[in-house]
C-alpha cells in the first residue's frame, strides 16, 4: 500500500508536470511561435520524438519540466540581428549579452516571425499564464468532483477521539511505546473510553470541539467527572477523574506552547490520555460552492508562499537541528510522495482512520489539487526563470506602449528582459538549493500528518 501510495502521486506529478508545460505549449503554437522542445523532466534525455518542428521527450530528472520557445529574449537595442556578442564591457553585461545571443542563436531563417518576443501582449500572456492556469483547472476539478460527488466534511458538535494512552509514564521514560508494571492505565483508558468515540458533553457542558475536551478537563484534576459519549448509534455515559500531569501550556488559540529549542511549555493540569480532533459529517457540496473552496486553497498558499524564507529557515532547523518539523512547511515531491505512502499504508490522515479506500482516494487526490494549487502560485512568483517573470515583463511592456500612446510618443519597443538574466541565474541557484534543502529534510526528518 505505501508503494502504491507513492506511485499514485508520482504519476499524478508527472500529470500536473505535462498539463502545465501543454498549458505554455498549445497557445505558443497557436501564435505561432516555433518551440523547439517539449519535456518532462531536466537532465539527460531518456526518450524523445520529434514530431513537426517539436522534440517531445522525457528527461532523468523528474523535478519539473519545461517547452522551448524560441527568441524568449529580444536582440539588443540598436542590433536588431543580434550580431554584438561579446561586444560589452563588465561581467554582467557580457552575461546578458551571452544569453541574448544564444537565444537569437535558435533563429533559423524563416522564423523571424515565429519568434516569442514579437508576441502582442495578450498573446505573451495567454502563453505564460497557460501553464500556472493548467494547474488551476486541475485543481478545481479535482476539487469540485470531490466535494459535489464524493462530499466535504463539514464541523458538526462533538470531539472525535482519535487515539487514547493506556497508561501513563513519566517525563524521563524513554519507552513510551509499551506499559510496564508500574506504570498506571490513563484515566480515558481505565473508564473504557475508545478510538472513534464522540464525546459529546462534559461535566453537563456541550463539547462543541476538540478545544472544549482541554478546556473543560484541565481545571478537573483528580475529581470524577461525568462524560456522555457517542459510540456508533449508541449514546454511553462515562465517568473519568483526570489525573494531574505535566501538559503543554495552551495559548489563545488552543496551540501548545513551545520554546526557542523547540520543547513544550509544561503546566500541571487534568489529564485522561486521549488525542481528540474536531468532529465532522460527509456532506455533498453544491458546484457553486467549489470555486470559493478553491480561492480559500490559493490564499492559504499564497500566504505560506509569502513567508516562504522564513519556513526554509525553520525547515533547515528541523533538519540539522532538534527543532519539530512543522506540518505546514513546504514540501519537496519525495515529502509528498512519503505522505502519501504514510496514508495509503497506515489508512490514516491527521490521527484518524480512513473508512476505506473510497475515503484513501480522495485524500490522495486533495493531495494532488493542493499540489497543483502551489505549482499555480509559485509560478506567479514575479521572477525569472518562473513563469511569473516573463508575465511582469509583458505587463511592463504594455504599461510602456500605454503611456506612450498617450503622449504621442513613438513606440518604446520591446521591453528587454535579458537585462535580468544574472537575477534569473541566481534564482535559479536559490531553487535548486531550496530544492536539495526541501528533499533531504523530506528524507530525514519528513512531515507526519
Amino acid at each position: 500500500m505505501y508503494v502504491l501510495g507513492v506511485l499514485f502521486i508520482a504519476f499524478g506529478i508527472g500529470l500536473s508536470i505535462a498539463l502545465h508545460e501543454l498549458g505554455h505549449l498549445i497557445p505558443a503554437k497557436l501564435a505561432g511561435v516555433r518551440c523547439s522542445q517539449y519535456m518532462i523532466g531536466f537532465g539527460p534525455t531518456l526518450w524523445s520524438r520529434q514530431i513537426g518542428d517539436t522534440q517531445y521527450g522525457f528527461k532523468a530528472i523528474p523535478l519539473g519540466g519545461y517547452v522551448r520557445m524560441i527568441g524568449m529574449l529580444p536582440p539588443k537595442p540598436g542590433d536588431p540581428d543580434g550580431l554584438l556578442r561579446g561586444s560589452s564591457t563588465g561581467r554582467l553585461t557580457a552575461l546578458i549579452d551571452d544569453a541574448r545571443a544564444y537565444s537569437m542563436e535558435e533563429i533559423g531563417p524563416g522564423d523571424e516571425n515565429r519568434v516569442f518576443y514579437k508576441l502582442s501582449t495578450w498573446r505573451k500572456l495567454s502563453v505564460m499564464l497557460g501553464g500556472p492556469m493548467m494547474n488551476l483547472v486541475v485543481a478545481t476539478v479535482i476539487i469540485t468532483g470531490i466535494t459535489t460527488l464524493y462530499g466535504q466534511q463539514v464541523p458538526v458538535d462533538g470531539a472525535k477521539v482519535g487515539g487514547v494512552v493506556q497508561c501513563v509514564k513519566p517525563l524521563s521514560a524513554t519507552d513510551t511505546s509499551t506499559c510496564g508494571a508500574g506504570d498506571p492505565q490513563s484515566p480515558a483508558a481505565k473508564a473504557g473510553l475508545r478510538p472513534e468515540d464522540v464525546i459529546v458533553a462534559i461535566d453537563g457542558t456541550t463539547v462543541r470541539s476538540s478545544a472544549d475536551v482541554s478546556r473543560l478537563i484541565r481545571p478537573q484534576a483528580d475529581k470524577p467527572v461525568p462524560f456522555v459519549v457517542r459510540r456508533g448509534d449508541q449514546e454511553l455515559k462515562l465517568t473519568i477523574t483526570p489525573m494531574a500531569n505535566q501538559v503543554p501550556e495552551l495559548d489563545e488559540k488552543g496551540q501548545a506552547k513551545r520554546k526557542d529549542d523547540g520543547s513544550y511549555v509544561l503546566t500541571t493540569a487534568g489529564y485522561i490520555g486521549t488525542s481528540t480532533g474536531q468532529n465532522t459529517a460527509l456532506e455533498r457540496q453544491s458546484i457553486t460552492k467549489a470555486p470559493q473552496i478553491v480561492a480559500d486553497g490559493v490564499v492559504q498558499t499564497a500566504s505560506v508562499v509569502l513567508r516562504l524564507p522564513q519556513k526554509l529557515v525553520q525547515v533547515w532547523d528541523a533538519a540539522f537541528g532538534s527543532a519539530p518539523r512543522d506540518t505546514n512547511s513546504p514540501m519537496s515531491v519525495v515529502g509528498v510522495g512519503r505522505v502519501a505512502g504514510d496514508v495509503a499504508s497506515t489508512m490514516s490522515f491527521m490521527g484518524v482512520k480512513l473508512s476505506g479506500p473510497a475515503e484513501l482516494l480522495v485524500i490522495l487526490l486533495m493531495l494532488l489539487a493542493s499540489l497543483n494549487i502551489a505549482l499555480f502560485v509559485f509560478n506567479l512568483i514575479p521572477l525569472m526563470p518562473l513563469d511569473g517573470g516573463q508575465i511582469a515583463g509583458a505587463l511592463w511592456e504594455a504599461l510602456k506602449r500605454g503611456f506612450a500612446r498617450l503622449r504621442g510618443a513613438p513606440d518604446p519597443g520591446y521591453v528587454d528582459v535579458a537585462k535580468g538574466m544574472p537575477l534569473s541565474y541566481a534564482m535559479t541557484v536559490v531553487l535548486i538549493g531550496m530544492s536539495v534543502l526541501l528533499i533531504y529534510a523530506d528524507l530525514v526528518k519528513p512531515i507526519k500528518l
